[in-house]
């Protein structure tokens, strides 16, 4: 049973944004202070958060609950059929994604919430993009 009332509920979810979110900006802040330059949501399969087109790359950045992180994402424990499904869907949304933008010719960073946010592992993530883009 859900703790919290599902009007409470409901305003929550209805907060959670696509894009800008907290990860999306630390990591794309990051990356600028490092020198890098990129595009943001262009259209492509997906919308990539952060596009490098001169180097054919993209980063995209996983949300631990939105995309099923293997060890962070869970399933709510009200309404569980809606939420599993729904974010088997988006999982599967996201692996269709990454196969047209490889038929593309585009190279794919995948960087999960929890490689931003927790403590220390914000450089190593931009590290892994610095170094994609370098080849």
């Amino acid at each position: 049973m859900d703790r919290i009332s599902k009007e409470k509920r409901s305003k929550i979810m209805s907060a959670i944004h696509s894009k800008d979110t907290q990860p999306e900006i630390l990591l794309r802040k990051a990356l600028f202070a490092r020198g890098l330059r990129y595009r943001l949501h262009c259209k492509l399969p997906g919308s990539p958060d952060v596009v490098f087109p001169s180097r054919l790359l993209v980063v995209l950045i996983h949300g631990c609950f939105w995309h099923r992180c293997q060890w962070h994402g869970r399933i709510p424990s009200s309404n569980r059929t809606y939420w599993k499904k729904k974010l088997e869907r988006n999982a599967q949304r996201d692996k269709e994604n990454i196969i047209k933008l490889r038929k593309l010719g585009w190279r794919v960073i995948t960087v999960w919430e929890h490689q931003i946010m927790e403590q220390g592992k914000l450089e190593k993530a931009v590290e892994r993009v610095v170094l994609a883009v370098a080849v």
